[in-house]
C-alpha cells in the first residue's frame, strides 16, 4: 500500500506504507538512536507525535514483549528509510510492520528521511499528516490545516497497570510516583534499588500522596507541554514543602516531564525548543564532579536557568550540545531533578547511579 507523510508547510514525501492502514495528524519529530525502535514507539513521552528515524533501518531485530516500555505503542506514526520484514534475532516474535498492524498504528518507508530531519532542524518540529490510506494532496493539506494539536497529553498517558506493582515489603522504602507517563524501566530500576513502588495517575492530590507515608516521591517522564499540567504544579508545589512522617523534609526525585513540573512548582519557567532532544547520544556535563556522560533524552520542553535560580533553585547539569539545563537541585531542601533518562532504554546506563542517590538520600 502506498504511504504519504504531509507536512503543514506543504511539503510531501511518498513512500511505501506499511503497518496499520490508518491516517494520524501529529507533530513530526526525529530521534537519533540506531537501535531502539520498539522501546521508543512505547514510550508514553511520544504520545501524540510522528516519530522519524534518522537512522536508516528499522525492524531488523523484529519485536519481543520483554521490550515494551509501556501496554502500546503512543507514537501516532512511524516514518523510516527502509523497514526490514525479515528480522534475524532469537528473541524475535513478529516482524515491526506486524505489531503496528495489531497496534493500528501507521508506518512510512522509503521516504528521504534526511530531509525531513534538516526540514525540522531548520523550522523546528511540525504538524504532520502520516496515511498509509488513498488520499489526495488537497485532502491531507484540509485534515492538516483543520486539526489541532493538544499539550495536555500527559493526563491521559498513566501506567495501565496496578497501583502497587510488587508485593509490599515493609524493609523496602516506600516511593510514591508521580505517573505523567512513566516507563516500565523506571518503575523496575525503583524496586530494584530496594523500592515499594505506588503510583498516582494525573488527578492526584498533596494529601493522597502523603496518606501512604511515603519516604520520597518520584515525578516521572511524560508527554506535552508541562505548564499544561496547572493541576499537577498546584500539587507539586504544597509537596515541596511538605515532611514526612518522621519530621523529615520529604525526598523529592523528577525526571524529564517531572523535572520541568518540578520547575514550574518551584516558581521557574520553561520554554519550547526547537525541535528538541530526542535520542540516545546526548552529553551532559555535571558541574558537581566537573565529568561528562552520554545520556538518552527525549522532550520538546527545557527549563529557563535564570529562572529557577531565583526559587532557591541551582542548575547542576548543562546540555554539552546548546547549554540547556539537564539538572537542577533545592539550596536546602533534599529535591534534585535531571532532564534526561537515567534509565535509558533505549540508550546507555551512565547515569543509572542517580536511583542509588535518590535512595541514599530518603535513607538519611
Amino acid at each position: 500500500m502506498e504511504g504519504k507523510v504531509y507536512l503543514e508547510d506543504g511539503s510531501l514525501f511518498e513512500g511505501e506504507g506499511f503497518g496499520a492502514c490508518k491516517t494520524c495528524v501529529g507533530e513530526l519529530v526525529f530521534n537519533t538512536a540506531m537501535t531502539g525502535y520498539q522501546k521508543t514507539l512505547t514510550d508514553p513521552s511520544y504520545l501524540g507525535q510522528v516519530i522519524t528515524m534518522t537512522w536508516p533501518l528499522a525492524g531488523n531485530y523484529g519485536i519481543n514483549k520483554e521490550d515494551d516500555q509501556s501496554d502500546r505503542i503512543y507514537a501516532c506514526g512511524l516514518v523510516v528509510k527502509e523497514v526490514c520484514e525479515t528480522p534475524s534475532n532469537y528473541r524475535c516474535e513478529k516482524t515491526l510492520s506486524q505489531w503496528l498492524t495489531e497496534m493500528d498504528v501507521p508506518g512510512v518507508a522509503g521516504v528521504d528521511t534526511r530531509k525531513i530531519t534538516k526540514k525540522i532542524r531548520q523550522n523546528g518540529t511540525v504538524k504532520c499528516v502520516i496515511t498509509t490510506e488513498s488520499l489526495s494532496y488537497r485532502q491531507l493539506k484540509k485534515l492538516c490545516e483543520e486539526t489541532s494539536l493538544r499539550t495536555d497529553y500527559m493526563k491521559e498517558a498513566a501506567w495501565a497497570g496496578p497501583a502497587d506493582l510488587q508485593e509490599y515489603k515493609e524493609e523496602k522504602l516506600n516511593v510514591a510516583v508521580l505517573d505523567f507517563g512513566a516507563k516500565r524501566s523506571i518503575l523496575q530500576a525503583l524496586e530494584q534499588a530496594g523500592c515499594n513502588v505506588h503510583l498516582f495517575p494525573y488527578g492526584f492530590t498533596a494529601e493522597e500522596v502523603l496518606a501512604i507515608h511515603p519516604d520520597g516521591v518520584f515525578l516521572s517522564n511524560g508527554p506535552g507541554d508541562p505548564a499544561a499540567a496547572q493541576e499537577a504544579i498546584a500539587e507539586v508545589r504544597k509537596l515541596m514543602h511538605a515532611d514526612r512522617q518522621d519530621g523529615k523534609p520529604l525526598p523529592m526525585f523528577g525526571i524529564c516531564m517531572g523535572h520541568q513540573i518540578l520547575a514550574l512548582a518551584a516558581g521557574g519557567r520553561t520554554y519550547k525548543l526547537k525541535y528538541g532532544h530526542r535520542g540516545a547520544n546526548h552529553g551532559v556535563y555535571s558541574k558537581e564532579t566537573g565529568r561528562s556522560c552520554i545520556t538518552s533524552q527525549n522532550h520538546g520542553y527545557a527549563v529557563e536557568a535564570e529562572s529557577i535560580l531565583l526559587h532557591d533553585m541551582e542548575v547542576t547539569e548543562l546540555n554539552l550540545n546548546d547549554r540547556t539545563v539537564e539538572g537542577m537541585r533545592h539550596r536546602t531542601r533534599p529535591i534534585f531533578s535531571v532532564q534526561y533518562h537515567p534509565e535509558a532504554n533505549p540508550g546507555p546506563a551512565d547515569s543509572q547511579y542517580l536511583f542509588d542517590r535518590f535512595v541514599e538520600m530518603m535513607k538519611k
